[in-house]
Parts: structure tokens; C-alpha cells; sequence
């Protein structure tokens, strides 16, 4: 089979694409046939070697997929031949990762696609989406009536993050750096979007929310805790996920005073089973066309080094060249 894969960490162009052994499906494995798979900022950070997590060598990148099951493996009685499946958290904890013609998955990672949804599109919501659902309901408890305030709303998590709170019943502020941008902010379902070029977010959400932000969703990696915390309302919550290397100041006495929460998560640290809770909720707003992929562009898996290029200019260098993710097919 043909793979994208890396013999050592570095530079995107130590990634290869070729000849890669064909899996076999171990016990509690499916074979699965990718049709779609999607590239996110930790496939660069490990490709990188940013992150001191295991890897096989020769290692396949990637954690999401979509695809048809070719095989099974012993005890395995939840999939059949030929049932279209997607996923996640594959290339994580010393597992072979996705970029591949064909990759054997422990079941308990794989979730069935709704007839209607393409594998374009679930493989773009995998990692981003179950992120967006984890952090919203089972960290930040998020209610109908709430405000939430994310900080880039058309990118991968936070286009996720302005749809599951709008289903939700939240009142959604985001940021853009754009008109362009904005727009699809509200087409997405964001009830007002700063434009954080033209005016100081600082400023507009007072205006937007005087009583303050009940959560607030982080994704920049050099978050502004100073502008956080005076935006968020008392006993507010703040969702962190991003900034792994990050060292800013945080205004200690003023978050206490508060009643604040500080959630720090990854969602490749969740269960199975919590991950397949928010894989259901995604596919039933998928199917009924509530939730929606944010796809910026659609490459083929040979280009694997390139889409790595673009993600990791859109994450670390903050150049914006993407309003969503990557997806490679085969």
C-alpha cells in the first residue's frame, strides 16, 4: 500500500510518501480502507518532534480518518465487512497514525458514518469536533442562555466550538480577522464576531457582554489571561487546549476574587467511551445538518508534506493562510 510516513523527526521534508507495509488487524481491530483523512496541528508538533510521545519508526502521522472496513480481527462483533466508519486519536501513544491507503484501528476508536455525510467531511470534524463537544459539555458543563466567547471562529476547533454552542442554546461571540472571515463566522451560527484587527476585543466585549463571559473557549497559544479573566463573568469557566510551550502572566488575584474555573485538557486523554458519547451527538447533528465541516482545502495524501507545510504556517506563525482544515484523500 501507498503511505506518507517519516524514518525521523524534523522539518516537513523528512516526510515520505511510498511502499509501506499493509496492516493486519489485530484483536479488537478493524481493517479499514481510508477514503479521507485530515491533517491537525499535533500531526506537526509530533512530525516535529515538539512532543516527547512514543513513536514506531517508520512512523505513518495523523489521527483522523474515514473509510470502509476491509477486515476484521478477533472478538470484534460491533463493525461487519463493507460498513463506512470514521474516527480519531490513531498516530497517538506509540499507535501508527492514518496517512495511509489502509490502517488497522482498535474498534473502540471507530464510530459508524451517517448514509448522508461524506468521509471528506467527518474526517474534517474527527479530532476538531470531539475536542469542541469534550470541552464544552463534560469540562465546561456549557448551558442554554450562556454566553460563550471563542477566539477564532472559523478555524478548525473554533468552527466546531460556534456550532455545538449555538445547538446548545449559548450566545456565541467570536473573532475574526476578516469580513470574509466574519461571514462565515455567522453563517456558522455566531451571534456577533469582533474583528480583532479593526477594534479591541477587550473593549467590544464589554459592550457585547457588560455582565461578562460565562465560558471561554482558548485557542490561541499565547493566550492573554489578563484580557480573559476581566472578560469573564463571576464563577465563569476558561477552556484551555492550546500553548503547550506557552509561559504568560496570569492575573492570580483577580481570577480567584472571581470564582473562576481554569480547564486545561487534551482530547486524546479522554476514554473511549466519553469519546464515543460525543461521536454520537456528531453524528446525529451531522446527519440532520446542524454541524457542518469547516474544509479549507482537499489535497491527495502525496501531499502530505505540503498540507504540513500549510498547517504548520497557519499554527506557529500565525500566517492565516487556512479557514479550516486540510483533508488529503487517497
Amino acid at each position: 500500500m501507498k503511505a506518507a510516513f517519516i524514518q525521523e523527526t524534523g522539518l516537513p521534508d523528512v516526510i515520505q510518501y511510498g511502499e509501506f507495509p499493509s496492516p493486519t488487524p489485530g484483536p479488537g481491530q478493524i481493517l479499514i480502507q481510508t477514503e479521507a483523512v485530515s491533517i491537525n496541528p499535533i500531526d506537526t508538533y509530533i512530525r516535529a518532534g515538539k512532543i516527547p510521545m512514543e513513536i514506531p519508526m517508520p512512523y505513518i502521522p495523523g489521527c483522523d480518518f474515514a473509510g470502509k472496513v476491509i477486515g476484521l480481527g478477533e472478538g470484534v462483533t460491533q463493525f461487519k465487512e463493507g460498513d463506512r466508519v470514521w474516527g480519531s486519536n490513531q498516530g497517538l501513544l506509540g499507535r501508527q497514525g492514518t496517512f495511509a491507503e489502509q490502517i488497522a484501528v482498535d474498534a473502540c476508536w471507530a464510530y459508524p458514518i451517517p448514509e448522508p455525510v461524506k468521509s471528506e467531511d467527518i474526517a474534517a470534524v474527527s479530532l476538531v469536533g470531539i475536542t469542541a463537544h469534550l470541552g464544552l459539555f463534560a469540562e465546561a458543563n456549557l448551558q442554554a442562555g450562556q454566553i460563550l466567547f471563542v477566539q477564532g471562529g472559523s478555524g478548525g476547533v473554533g468552527s466546531m466550538v460556534v456550532q455545538m454552542a449555538k445547538i446548545a442554546g449559548a450566545r456565541v461571540i467570536t473573532t475574526a480577522g476578516s469580513q470574509a472571515k466574519a461571514e462565515v463566522c455567522r453563517s456558522l451560527g455566531a451571534d456577533e464576531v469582533i474583528l480583532y484587527k479593526e477594534s479591541s476585543v477587550a473593549d467590544q466585549l464589554k459592550n457585547l457582554a457588560p455582565e461578562g463571559v460565562s465560558v471561554w473557549w482558548e485557542t490561541l497559544r499565547e493566550p492573554d489571561f489578563d484580557l480573559a479573566v476581566a472578560s469573564m463573568a463571576p464563577r465563569g469557566c476558561m477552556i484551555l487546549m492550546a500553548g503547550r510551550d506557552a509561559r504568560p502572566s496570569f492575573p492570580v488575584g483577580h481570577f480567584y476574587v472571581k470564582q473562576c474555573r481554569l480547564h486545561g485538557f487534551v482530547m486524546f486523554g479522554a476514554t473511549p467511551e466519553a469519546q464515543a458519547d460525543c461521536a454520537k451527538d456528531i453524528n446525529q447533528w451531522m446527519s440532520e445538518g446542524k454541524l457542518k465541516a469547516r474544509i479549507d482545502r482537499v489535497l491527495k495524501l502525496s501531499d502530505t508534506a505540503e498540507a504540513h507545510r500549510l498547517q504548520g504556517a497557519n499554527t506557529v506563525e500565525n500566517s492565516g493562510v487556512l479557514a479550516g482544515k486540510i483533508v488529503l484523500t487517497p
